[in-house]
């Protein structure tokens, strides 16, 4: 066994002594000691902000490494335990050992390399911070030699790195232990337990889609919660998502010019980089070059409630870009309903040297020339991928209401209005004053639900009715955790259900607000919704999500009776004439305008 200490922060730059430098060597895959120009152009700062960044840049080196298969295991919130095992093309002895070093790297040369760089890591330091962030770290490696392990142990700013043999196969696995062991403040900064795993889960799962040729286990507390095969990115979807989700997907695969110059650059909000790119031509205007756009996009049946279901990878790096995400929603155009966000996975392939992922320490912000051209060829991407499906069709059908029809914004209309009859099982018409009055039936019920939930859920629980047998959804992890992690709220909105590991929810009851039962696919909109907080915003949010689900369809035929009750409710709500969402429930034609159309209003007619 090989025993070195240094007294010196594993973080803090020059550490490591020059009879402890390694030359550097040319031969790719080779771990080498960055040179002091190319440290001094790297973005500065702290890698390790919570334990989701840990496992962010587990991943990336997973990635890099040509893995086919990668495992994630977290105890607890991730403090306690992170794992991350693969099989890639692993580590020599002397690679290890200078691996955990600062400003050590296989990714980087010289400083011009951050131009071009093509890999998911290259700061040179992600297992050197996260050894200074953690109690222990414990690297294992196999390059086909035979297997070495180094561990790392210290805190304040004193470590000791330890090297002896080992036995695994071929790859690497990085144990992280006590993470933020000496910082009491950083910990006492964290959320609690159930949501940095969340984080983590939502972490792991856009690494998945965004890879999805690599197998991606998550492993929380001993029991699966995510995992996908590595063949393809529809089973990838199927896998994270369900089998609805995956049915719905439409190919994305779009190619346009990229001109871009010096005076075209901007920085990105929030993005990193990933696939190749070609080198393309000069012109006097700048230089010429390709962006393409490839994955998928669901159908708009598939809806979330916000755009954290809109994965995007710029040059094969996770991003979390609001521009482009926003690009992708507007590919949409009116194809979704108002608030709502798709279930989109989409990679983005620019040339490197359009990219400088060496604007922010963790590699989240980038600087990316022609951000406009880009954007605009994602949008662009999405809508002609949407074009080739029926759903334009359909929803311009189903919005074409006409010109002549305004909002009805009256308040005494409703209760003097007489009901004629149901239109196309959607639509209740009616006859006030001198006026003739539309309602959309499933936009009155859904008001009239939301304001009696919203009254039930104030005072007590919501009227609850058993399944039988219990119904099972597969859900992503981040809902499997939220359903967990909210189990009493859940119980008051009405719903009896249990997260039983792997991506599965048992639901044994759901709410049946007014006798009508929800369906039990609702409780995806009502747990995404506690995701997001416990304001009281979010508490109507989670309310209005509620109430779609037990309303009145298109295509719910109504008796007269049960449309004059209908009627008859809606007129006694607070905010009748608009839905929990914002869309109008009653739409109104003036005796005049139907007067103008046919003619009667400038001569009269019997």
């Amino acid at each position: 066994m090989t025993v070195s200490t240094d007294e010196t922060s594993v973080t803090g730059a020059g550490v490591v002594s020059e009879e402890g430098r390694s030359e550097r060597v040319d031969r790719a895959g080779r771990v080498t000691q960055l040179p002091a120009e190319t440290v001094d152009r790297i973005a500065a700062g702290e890698v390790v902000t919570r334990p989701a960044r840990v496992v962010a840049e587990l991943l990336d080196n997973a990635l890099d490494a040509g893995a086919d298969r990668i495992e994630v295991a977290v105890d607890g919130d991730g403090t306690d335990r992170i794992a991350v095992r693969d099989d890639g093309h692993g580590l020599r002895a002397d690679d290890a050992q200078l691996a955990v070093r600062p400003h050590t790297t296989s990714k980087l040369v010289a400083a011009d390399d951050l131009r071009t760089v093509d890999t998911l890591g290259f700061r040179g330091e992600a297992l050197a911070s996260v050894a200074d962030a953690a109690g222990e770290l414990r690297l294992r490696t196999n390059d086909g030699r035979g297997a070495t392990e180094v561990t790392v142990t210290g805190t304040a700013g004193r470590f000791a790195v330890e090297t002896a043999p080992a036995s695994r196969a071929r790859g690497t696995t990085v144990t992280i232990r006590d993470l933020f062991a000496d910082r009491p403040a950083r910990r006492e900064s964290l959320a609690d337990s159930r949501r940095e795993f969340r984080q983590i889960a939502r972490t792991v799962t856009r690494y998945a889609l965004l890879a999805p040729e690599t197998a991606v286990r998550l492993v929380h507390d001993g029991t699966e919660t995510l995992s996908t095969p590595g063949t393809g990115l529809q089973d990838a979807l199927l896998a994270v998502y369900d089998r609805e989700t995956a049915r719905t997907a439409v190919a994305v695969d779009h190619e346009t010019r990229l001109l871009w110059g010096e005076e075209s650059s901007e920085e990105g909000e929030e993005s990193e980089e990933g696939e190749d790119g070609g080198d393309g031509e000069e012109s006097e205007e700048g230089h010429e070059d390709t962006v393409h756009v490839d994955g998928v996009v669901c159908g708009p049946s598939v809806t979330r409630s916000d755009r954290r279901a809109v994965h995007v990878a710029v040059r094969g790096r996770p991003v979390t870009n609001e521009r482009l995400r926003r690009a992708v929603v507007d590919g949409y155009g009116r194809l979704l309903p108002d608030g709502a966000a798709p279930v989109a996975v989409l990679r983005v392939g620019v040339p490197a040297r359009t990219v400088d992922p060496n604007v922010h320490p963790a590699k989240d912000r980038v600087a990316l020339a022609a951000a406009e051209t880009v954007t605009d060829a994602v949008e662009t991407a999405v809508a002609d991928a949407l074009q080739t499906t029926d759903h334009a069709r359909a929803a311009e059908t189903a919005t074409d209401l006409g010109t002549q029809l305004a909002p009805e914004t009256g308040t005494d209309l409703l209760s003097e209005a007489t009901y004629l009859g149901q239109f196309r099982e959607l639509y209740l018409v009616c006859a006030a004053g001198e006026e003739l009055l539309v309602v959309d039936q499933h936009a009155a019920h859904e008001r009239v639900n939301f304001e009696r939930l919203r009254a039930a859920v104030a005072a007590e629980s919501v009227p609850s009715r058993a399944l039988d047998p219990p119904a099972t959804l597969s859900v992503d992890p981040e809902t499997a955790a939220a359903v967990a992690a909210h189990d009493d709220r859940l119980s008051a909105l009405g719903f009896d259900a249990t997260s039983l590991g792997g991506g599965t929810v048992r639901v044994r009851g759901v709410p049946a607000p007014l006798g009508r039962v929800a369906d039990p696919d609702s409780l995806r909109a009502t747990a995404a919704a506690l995701a997001r907080g416990e304001t009281v915003a979010s508490r109507e949010d989670l309310v209005a999500d509620l109430a779609c689900h037990p309303s009145l369809k298109a295509g719910d035929e109504l008796g007269d009776a049960d449309a004059r009750a209908l009627l008859d409710r809606l007129a006694e709500c607070d905010q009748p004439f608009a839905c929990p969402h914002g869309r109008p429930t009653v739409l109104s034609v003036a005796a005049g305008t139907l007067a103008d159309g046919f003619d009667r209003s400038s001569r009269r007619l019997d």
